[in-house]
């Protein structure tokens, strides 16, 4: 069965391609999630106009995102932890830890943008990328200090 996807799906195409799939995965899983309607000529047509806003929406964000970027790129923030003698934190650092520090910088980021690959557990200088779009990325510096 032809269809043609409504969204991104992983291992199969991207928005707006037509695809072959068999009748049972469009009847049962595509269809009634609204990820794919049926290959014919007016869905076609209403489909390409659903891409086309999509990609002007995504050019709007993508240009927010640079934007903000350049806002982000010489920031740095200090979070304030308690450390033992070894410079190890008691407990770490973690992005919601920086997204809250990004916060009281007047910077709204959701924390699953901030992406550690694993928590902060030493006192020191860190450089933590924040994905903003999935084709913006930007760096921040993180200070961990011991807390007084």
């Amino acid at each position: 069965m032809e269809v043609i996807l409504r969204e991104d799906i992983e291992k199969l195409g991207g928005r707006g391609e037509v695809v072959k799939v068999a009748a049972g995965y469009a009847r049962n899983f595509l269809l009634p999630k609204r990820l794919a309607v049926e290959a014919t000529d007016s869905n076609r047509k209403i489909v390409e106009q659903e891409r086309q806003a999509h990609l002007r929406k995504e050019a709007k964000q993508k240009g927010e995102a640079e934007d903000l970027s350049k806002l982000l790129g010489g920031i740095s923030v200090t979070i304030a932890q308690k450390a033992g003698e070894a410079d190890q934190l008691f407990g770490s650092v973690t992005s919601k830890d920086v997204a809250d520090a990004l916060a009281a910088k007047n910077f709204t980021i959701d924390r699953r943008k901030v992406h550690l690959d694993e928590p902060i557990k030493q006192l020191g200088e860190f450089k933590v990328p924040v994905r903003l779009h999935r084709d913006v990325t930007v760096e921040i510096t993180v200070n961990v200090v011991r807390e007084e």
